[in-house]
């Protein structure tokens, strides 16, 4: 795993993984504002087939605004993006960017503690899906 993402590695199909990452963000109060279909991107313009692939713009209101209160360019590193991708038919990654990496980026102290609660919030999205599917029948 690369040291910019936090990722789980769940026993569900594609699909099911897609509602179930939506749910377990939104518990955390966090929102959907982009939804990204990367492999019908790629079919459309390139013609290429890739596995499913989506990536998910993630915001928590809150966290951005004081976020953008600190550091009004921050919006170029938000919304958080989520990534879901196929691995096969029972398994699927997802994948979320390490919110402390705005802070290695930006050099602005002022942001770590709110990318820390942003990370926290991440991981507990991570962990609390990965307990729901890997609970499930």
């Amino acid at each position: 795993m690369p040291d910019y993402a936090l990722s789980a590695t769940l026993p569900t199909d594609f699909t099911k993984t897609v509602e179930q990452t939506k749910a377990s963000l939104a518990q955390q109060g966090f929102g959907v504002l982009t939804e990204i279909d990367v492999a019908a991107t790629m079919k459309a313009k390139l013609d290429k087939d890739l596995p499913p692939y989506l990536i998910l713009g993630a915001c928590n209101p809150p966290l951005a605004h004081q976020a953008l209160t600190v550091e009004p360019s921050i919006g170029l590193l938000l919304p958080c993006n989520v990534v879901i991708r196929f691995i096969d038919d029972t398994h699927t990654l997802v994948e979320a960017m390490d919110p402390t990496v705005m802070v290695t980026t930006t050099s602005n102290p002022g942001l770590a503690p709110i990318a820390e609660q942003a990370r926290t919030r991440l991981c507990d999205a991570l962990a609390q899906l990965a307990a729901t599917t890997n609970a499930s029948p």
